[in-house]
C-alpha cells in the first residue's frame, strides 16, 4: 500500500471509526435516558430479557463490526489486527468523547463505567480503557509503518506473549472484582442473563490498580520490544 493510498485509507478509518463511536454513544444516551433518568449510577438497573439480550448482541455486533474493517484491509493477519486495533483504539476514545459532549458524563476520569458485557461484565474507571486504547493505537500504528516501509512486520513470539500476558492481567483488573461478588453470592452465576440480572446488586467500589498498571505495563514493554526489534533490524540494512 503506497504512502498516498495509505493516508487515505487511514483517514476513512478515522472517519468511521469516529462515526461508529458517535452512533454507540447515541445508544447509550437512550438507553440512559431510559434507565437512569436521573443520572447514571451503580447499582445497575434491571433490564428486561428482551432488552437485555438486544444489549449483548448489540456489543457483539460492534466488535464484528470492527474485524470486518480489519480484516477487509488488511492483506494479512497482521495488517488486519494493525487496522482493526486502530480502529477500536479511535472508536473506544471518542465514544466517550461525544458522551461528554452529550451528556456531560463522565465528570470524571476516575468514573465507574460497565465496559464490556462479554462474557461477563468488565468495570473500570473511565481512564483505563482509554489508556489501553492509546496503546493499541500506537500498535497499530507502528505496523502500519514499517509495513509502509517494506519491513517484515511479524510478531515475534516472546513479543506476542508478554502482550497477551498483559491483555490477560489487564483483563482480570477490569473483571476480578465481579468475579469476587459471583463468588459470594452464587445465586449470580449461571446464565449471561442471569448474571446480568443480579448484577443490580453489584456497586463497583474498589479498583485494582496494581493489577492493571502491571497489564499496561507488559503491553508497553512488547509494544517497545516489537518496534526497537524491527528498527534497528532497518537500521543494521541501511
Amino acid at each position: 500500500m503506497k504512502t498516498k493510498n495509505l493516508q487515505t485509507t487511514l483517514a476513512w478509518l478515522i472517519a468511521f471509526s469516529i462515526a461508529m463511536a458517535f452512533m454507540e454513544s447515541a445508544v447509550v444516551v437512550y438507553l440512559r435516558e431510559l434507565l437512569y433518568p436521573n443520572g447514571f449510577a451503580f447499582p445497575l438497573v434491571e433490564m428486561d430479557s428482551g432488552l437485555l439480550l438486544t444489549e449483548f448482541l448489540r456489543e457483539a455486533a460492534t466488535v464484528i463490526m470492527l474485524v470486518a474493517i480489519g480484516k477487509f484491509l488488511g492483506n494479512n493477519f497482521t495488517v488486519s489486527f494493525a487496522w482493526f486495533i486502530i480502529a477500536f483504539g479511535i472508536w473506544d476514545i471518542f465514544y466517550y468523547v461525544f458522551l461528554y459532549l452529550l451528556i456531560s458524563w463522565p465528570a470524571s476520569l476516575l468514573e465507574w463505567d460497565i465496559l464490556f458485557l462479554i462474557p461477563i461484565p468488565w468495570y473500570g474507571p473511565v481512564i483505563a480503557p482509554i489508556i489501553i486504547s492509546l496503546l493499541m493505537i500506537t500498535l497499530g500504528g507502528i505496523i502500519l509503518y514499517f509495513k509502509e516501509k517494506g519491513e517484515s512486520i511479524k510478531i515475534k513470539w516472546l513479543e506476542a506473549f508478554v502482550m497477551l500476558a498483559g491483555c490477560v492481567v489487564v483483563l482480570y483488573s477490569f473483571t476480578e472484582e465481579y468475579i469476587h461478588f459471583t463468588a459470594i453470592y452464587p445465586e449470580s452465576q449461571g446464565t449471561i442473563e442471569k448474571a446480568i440480572h443480579k448484577s443490580r446488586l453489584f456497586i463497583p467500589e474498589k479498583f485494582h490498580w496494581p493489577f492493571f498498571i502491571t497489564g499496561s505495563s507488559l503491553l508497553l514493554i512488547g509494544i517497545v520490544l516489537y518496534f526497537k526489534r524491527i528498527r534497528r533490524k532497518n537500521a543494521v540494512m541501511f
